[in-house]
């Protein structure tokens, strides 16, 4: 998780440095910065109209490129990132998508019950033809679009119950705005009721409407109050500019922060005393100025505070954001997160596509699961100052200049879907490049794993833990009143041997015993072989014969013949096979004395049994390898008592043996610990 993580902080740096990489190009190409203000006079008639759509402000009754250019000056100052947002909006055909209305519940829930939005519906009546025609309703939709309205079409055949109760009996507009200015208030519906059936007629009834929710200020008293005023208001932003109205986007910004942030239009249009607006730091209009209890906030002077709707969204939201846009971003950065995972994993490509899928399913369960008590603590009456806190720290951090550069970053990518993918795209490349390399010099055999292999292996995996049973693990080791385990006597019950043995993991292995073997007289190499050459080479093939011959023997037989041999040790009463040839003549036992020899054939190589745990068995040889142990080697234990060569048990329980090679006892089950016997006493019975 912690590598996804640094993988996309290091994309998001990656793409801080291209965004000023592209403005340094912009700049060589063309001589200006997005920052850079453009002067209205050089514009033509249509780029200044064009802005004036997008701002939300009607020039139907302006024919002259004089008119037009003042109304552009007073709506608020203009930059050339702003023009070019602008020019390419209109140049998109895209077409927007208008809903069209099933009935009564279907016009109730995506309508009336809206509360932070503006809906422009059309209404046609039965047996009649709608109020705008199929062209100027499409003109209406995309010019209304642009300012967060969302439209739709309610035809009463489908519901003319619905439409008799409304008083619906001709074609018409329906507006719903909000009522109140408190969060998930009421909403109101408005009929049009003009005469001219034309797009800027109707686009003046609908900016007149939402205007109206906006508190206007016509005097220096008046502003005076309201400046001082003290209210359920932590944020106002106020428009101070010589308009008759507040232009659309405004207007609708005020819709869609209701309850969060309080718009006031100043209109300064008659004002002869301006001085109070000296005394408070307002010097120039049209200016945007956003208060808060921290202090006064010029809009528009750092990076991408454009006069729009969608920049001037950005930075409220950044400022003033509801839970739902915390749970948004959180989304999407765990999901960017997650998709890391698709270039992080080496090998096959489904096995690629197959653990993305797990990725994204645990990624957002586990988010929707840790926003579930986020939202809980929210509802507590008693954490208000710590809501306070957290949106002080909000404004603090997003009124910086680098907050004004990551907000123009943000909507300059998501402006350019195909360049965001693309350099995703490009580094995760990158990410898997540098991990298929590091994998290979590492000798990972994954790396070149086919999706063949990899399906094969996973069907194994599959079937292994859903036809077998899956054995509890006890760590060693574990102190018990009980001669045995009573999972092991259950585990017998429920899954006799005629069927599959369990799939066992090695997690247990890490928890067996190990130590070093250690001498009382250690000689050189060089004396051992010359001591013992003969004793070395008898050993060794008669270990070998034994090796060879208990290969030939079956598993069935192997342990039909470790029952025997059990029998056989209770019947002496000696648990150590090395004993059991002493006392014992069972065949396996004296195949297991041969194998644990005693160390009186080391001769003056004594080994030193302080340096072995109290429960491991005394011998000087690995039965695995036949070879005896030297001294300094590495040995580990079983729970059992035996003892072998560390390398050797580790590869033969790696292998899927997960049992003694000695007395096949499990390797992962505990077993009382073995007490060594205590010598007779010589003198004889009284």
């Amino acid at each position: 998780m912690w590598v996804k993580l640094c993988c996309l902080l290091l994309y998001f740096l990656a793409l801080f440095v291209l965004a000023r990489v592209f403005e340094a190009v912009a700049w060589y190409e063309s001589g200006f910065l997005a920052t850079q203000l453009v002067d209205p006079v050089a514009l033509s008639f249509r780029k200044l109209r064009t802005i004036l759509e997008c701002r939300g402000l009607g020039h139907s009754g302006l024919p002259e490129k004089k008119d037009v250019r003042e109304l552009v000056e007073k709506s608020g100052d203009l930059m050339e990132g702003e023009l070019y947002s602008a020019l390419k909006e209109e140049e998109a055909s895209e077409s927007v998508s208008s809903t069209n209305f099933s009935g009564e519940m279907h016009f109730y829930e995506l309508v009336e019950d809206t509360k932070d939005g503006i809906w422009l519906v059309q209404v046609i009546a039965n047996d009649r033809s709608p109020l705008v025609g199929k062209v100027h309703w499409e003109k209406m939709v995309k010019k209304v679009s642009r300012f967060g309205i969302r439209t739709g079409t309610f035809n009463c055949s489908s519901d003319p119950r619905y439409c008799k109760r409304r008083g619906w009996l001709k074609s018409t507009l329906i507006m719903s705005v909000p009522q109140t200015s408190t969060s998930k208030g009421k909403v109101m519906l408005k009929e049009y009721s003009g005469r001219k059936i034309e797009v800027e007629h109707i686009f003046k009834w609908i900016t007149a409407h939402a205007a109206s929710r906006i508190k206007t200020i016509y005097n220096s008293e008046h502003l005076k109050e309201e400046w001082n005023k003290s209210d359920q208001y932590r944020v106002k932003i106020y428009l101070f500019a010589n308009l008759d109205q507040p232009p659309a986007f405004f207007s609708a910004l005020s819709v869609k922060f209701t309850g969060r942030v309080e718009f006031i239009f100043v209109n300064v249009e008659n004002w002869d005393n301006k001085s109070y607006m000296a005394e408070i730091g307002i010097y120039k209009t049209p200016s945007y100025i956003l208060r808060t209890p921290e202090g006064i906030y010029r809009y528009g002077n750092n990076t991408g505070e454009f006069i729009s709707l969608r920049a001037m969204d950005s930075f409220l939201r950044s400022l003033q954001p509801e839970v739902n846009d915390l749970f948004v971003l959180s989304l999407v950065l765990v999901n960017l997160m997650a998709w890391m995972d698709l270039f992080i994993t080496q090998g096959a490509t489904i096995k690629r596509f197959v653990v993305l899928i797990s990725t994204l399913g645990t990624y957002n369960s586990l988010l929707i699961i840790s926003w579930l008590p986020v939202l809980g603590f929210l509802q507590l009456p008693y954490l208000d100052s710590f809501y306070e806190y957290s949106l002080k720290l909000f404004r603090y951090s997003n009124t910086t200049t680098l907050a004004s550069w990551v907000r123009a970053d943000w909507m300059f990518y998501s402006s350019h879907p195909a360049l965001f993918l693309s350099t995703y795209l490009g580094h995760g490349l990158l990410i898997d490049y540098f991990e298929k390399k590091r994998r290979r010099n590492n000798n990972t055999d994954e790396v070149n794993a086919n999706n063949l292999e990899w399906l094969s292996s996973l069907w194994d995996w599959y079937t292994s833990y859903l036809f077998h049973p899956i054995a509890s693990f006890q760590h060693f080791p574990f102190d018990s009143d009980w001669d045995e385990d009573p999972d092991l006597f259950l585990e017998r019950l429920a899954f006799p041997d005629l069927w599959l043995h369990p799939l066992i993991p090695t997690d247990y292995i890490k928890n067996l015993p190990m130590w070093r073997f250690k001498c009382l007289g250690v000689h050189s190499d060089e004396e051992m072989l010359e001591t013992f050459p003969d004793s070395e080479s008898d050993s060794d093939s008669e270990n070998k014969e034994v090796f060879s011959s208990d290969k030939e023997v079956s598993e069935d037989d192997e342990l039909s013949t470790f029952h025997r041999c059990s029998e056989g040790e209770r019947r002496c009463g000696v648990e150590t096979c090395a004993c059991a040839s002493k006392y014992c003549h069972h065949e396996p036992c004296e195949r297991k004395a041969r194998s644990y020899g005693s160390y009186s054939s080391a001769g003056d190589m004594e080994p030193d049994w302080s340096a072995w745990p109290s429960d491991m068995l005394h011998c000087t040889e690995c039965v695995v390898c036949l070879e005896n142990f030297a001294s300094g080697c590495l040995l580990m234990g079983l729970p059992c008592g035996h003892v072998f060569h560390q390398n050797c048990i580790v590869m033969w329980l790696a292998g899927g043996r997960h049992c003694c090679p000695v007395c096949r006892w499990a390797s992962y089950k505990k077993k009382q610990p073995y007490t060594h016997p205590q010598p007779l006493s010589s003198e004889p019975p009284s």
